[in-house]
C-alpha cells in the first residue's frame, strides 16, 4: 500500500521545482522612460544635423546669392562680431546681441504680463457673467484677428515713439488668447461642483476661486502659453520704429543694410529664446495642474 511521502520528501521536491516567475524588473521598468528619452534626443539632434548639413550644401552649391542665402560660417562670424568688440565697434550699433535680446524679453514680459492679467480678467467676467461675454465677446474676437501692424500706426499716434506703443502693441496682441481661453474654461467648468459648492453655502466669488478657477487652470496656461508666442511673433512689428535697442530692432536695421547673415542670427536668438520660454512655461503648467491630461 503506497504511502505518503515524508514532510522531509515533500519539502526537497518543493526545493527542487523551479522557482514561479517574480515580478517584472523594476530596474527594466525605469530604463524604458530613460531610453525614450535618449531616443527622442537622438533624433532631434540628427534632424539638426540635417537641417545645417542641407543649409550648408545649398551655400556650397550656390543656388542663391549669398546675400539671399547666408552661409553657416559667415551667421557664425555674425554671432562673434555681434557677441563683443570688434575693430573698436561694440556689438551692433553700441549693443551686444545678448543686450538686444534682453531689452525685448523685457519689453515682451512686461507688455505680455500686462495682456494675460488683462485676458485673465475678462475672461473670468464673460465665463460666469452671461451679459458680460455678449458684449465683450465681439470686442475680442474683432482684437484677435487684426495684425499688429494694423494698429501700430495708430498706436504711434497716441503714444508716440517710445517705449508705450510697443508696450501696448505687445499687450494687446497677447489679451484676445487668454481671454477666449479663460472665458471658454470658466464656463464649460462641471456643474456638479459647482452646484455642490452653492449647496453648502459658497458665495458666488467663493464658487469662482475655489472650484471653477482651479478646474479651468489647464486650458488657462495653454492660453498663456499661447499668448507669449503671439507677443513673441509680434516683437519685430513693435520695434520696426525706433526698436534699437532690440532684437527686432536689430532685424529691422541689418535688412535695411542686406545684412542676411546678422538677420538670420536674429532670427536664431528669437527661436532659441521663444523655445527656452515656452519650455518654461509648460514647466510651470506641469506644476501647476499636475493633473492635466489624467482622468
Amino acid at each position: 500500500m503506497p504511502t505518503s511521502p515524508s514532510l522531509r520528501e515533500r519539502s526537497a521536491e518543493a526545493a527542487a521545482a523551479p522557482a514561479p516567475p517574480g515580478p517584472p524588473n523594476a530596474d527594466s521598468g525605469r530604463r524604458r522612460p530613460e531610453r525614450a528619452a535618449l531616443r527622442r534626443i537622438g533624433l532631434r539632434v540628427l534632424a539638426l544635423a540635417v537641417l545645417l548639413g542641407g543649409w550648408q550644401l545649398v551655400t556650397v552649391l550656390q543656388l542663391w546669392s549669398p546675400v539671399l542665402v547666408p552661409s553657416p560660417a559667415a551667421v557664425w562670424r555674425a554671432l562673434l562680431e555681434t557677441s563683443g568688440t570688434h575693430d573698436g565697434v561694440r556689438g551692433y550699433q553700441g549693443h551686444t546681441l545678448i543686450e538686444h535680446l534682453g531689452i525685448s524679453l523685457r519689453r515682451i514680459f512686461i507688455g505680455a504680463g500686462a495682456g494675460v492679467v488683462a485676458g485673465l480678467v475678462l475672461g473670468v467676467l464673460m465665463g460666469t457673467l452671461p451679459w458680460v461675454r455678449v458684449v465683450l465677446e465681439p470686442a475680442v474676437a474683432f482684437l484677435r484677428t487684426l495684425p499688429p501692424l494694423a494698429y501700430f500706426s495708430l498706436l504711434i499716434i497716441w503714444f508716440g515713439i517710445d517705449e508705450a506703443p510697443k508696450l501696448w502693441l505687445l499687450a494687446i496682441a497677447a489679451m484676445p488668447p487668454v481671454a477666449v481661453a479663460t472665458a471658454s474654461a470658466v464656463a464649460s467648468a462641471p456643474t456638479t461642483l459647482v452646484e455642490a459648492a452653492r449647496a453648502i453655502g459658497a458665495r458666488r466669488g467663493q464658487v469662482v476661486t475655489s472650484v471653477v478657477l482651479p478646474s479651468a487652470l489647464p486650458e488657462i496656461l495653454v492660453g498663456v502659453r499661447l499668448a507669449f508666442g503671439i507677443a513673441y511673433s509680434s516683437v519685430v512689428a513693435a520695434e520696426t520704429v525706433n526698436g534699437l535697442p532690440g532684437i527686432g530692432g536689430l532685424i529691422r536695421d541689418a535688412q535695411r543694410y542686406n545684412q542676411s547673415d546678422t538677420v538670420v542670427l536674429g532670427l536664431f536668438a528669437i527661436g532659441i529664446s521663444g523655445l527656452l520660454i515656452d519650455a518654461a512655461l509648460r514647466l510651470l503648467a506641469d506644476r501647476l495642474a499636475p493633473w492635466r491630461g489624467h482622468a
